[in-house]
């Protein structure tokens, strides 16, 4: 069975977490999420201010990844070139929009999005990965941050397709039966994603990405 290329963790919230992400990051292969959404900044957790965001992103030695939700991405779906760009330091964005699945007119917005930074865009699907849809990264998700846990996964594209990623209930007591089943074949490239699996009383918890690592590379 192939590990995942490297494992995304979503919802970094505080600073004084960077000892402790540069610790994992040595260790292990990770992307670390910041959720952005203007209309929701430092009303929880997993929205942290701008101030707190630009800290955390200053640190370009770990591997970052935003997650633009609300009004902010479907400003990306409706005008790419003009809508804000995402926090500099970042090496992909995720426009998280609140519908299922997207149209070619929404993955050429995300793509043109992306370009415009220079960096990956990634967007969400819940049913078999886009296999001709290259032009953006893909994350198989049926949970949008709830924890909910598929019913199945499909396969990891061949070499030549998309570069895909799975999400959904996946945390410290789940990863390794959910990696059995998604049964990457040697060389497959993926990533996982989560959110809500690594965090305790509505804090990222740093304690279970370890936890998470160890149990995926040991």
């Amino acid at each position: 069975m192939q590990p995942p290329s490297f494992i995304a963790f979503t919802g970094v919230d505080r600073l004084e977490l960077l000892p402790g992400l540069k610790a994992l990051s040595a260790r292990y292969p990770i992307e670390w999420g910041v959720l952005v959404d203007p209309a929701q900044e430092g009303e929880s957790l997993l929205f942290p201010t701008i101030e707190i965001r630009e800290a955390l992103l200053a640190a370009r030695e770990l591997r970052w990844a935003a997650h633009v939700c609300g009004d902010a991405a479907r400003a990306i779906a409706t005008s790419p070139l003009t809508a804000p760009l995402p926090p500099a330091g970042i090496q992909r964005v995720q426009v998280n929009h609140s519908f299922k699945g997207s149209t070619p007119a929404q993955i050429a917005a995300a793509r043109d999005y992306g370009r415009r930074m220079g960096v990956r865009a990634v967007l969400q699907c819940s049913d078999a990965f886009p296999l001709s849809q290259t032009g953006v990264d893909w994350l198989y998700d049926v949970s949008f941050g709830t924890g909910a846990r598929p019913d199945r996964w499909p396969a990891p594209p061949p070499a030549e397709g998309p570069f895909c990623g799975y999400s959904g209930g996946i945390g410290p007591s789940t990863v390794t039966d959910i990696l059995a089943r998604i049964a990457a074949p040697e060389g497959a490239l993926y990533w996982i994603d989560m959110e809500s699996g690594v965090r305790t009383d509505g804090a990222f918890d740093l304690a279970k990405c370890e936890a998470v690592c160890r149990a995926v590379y040991g």
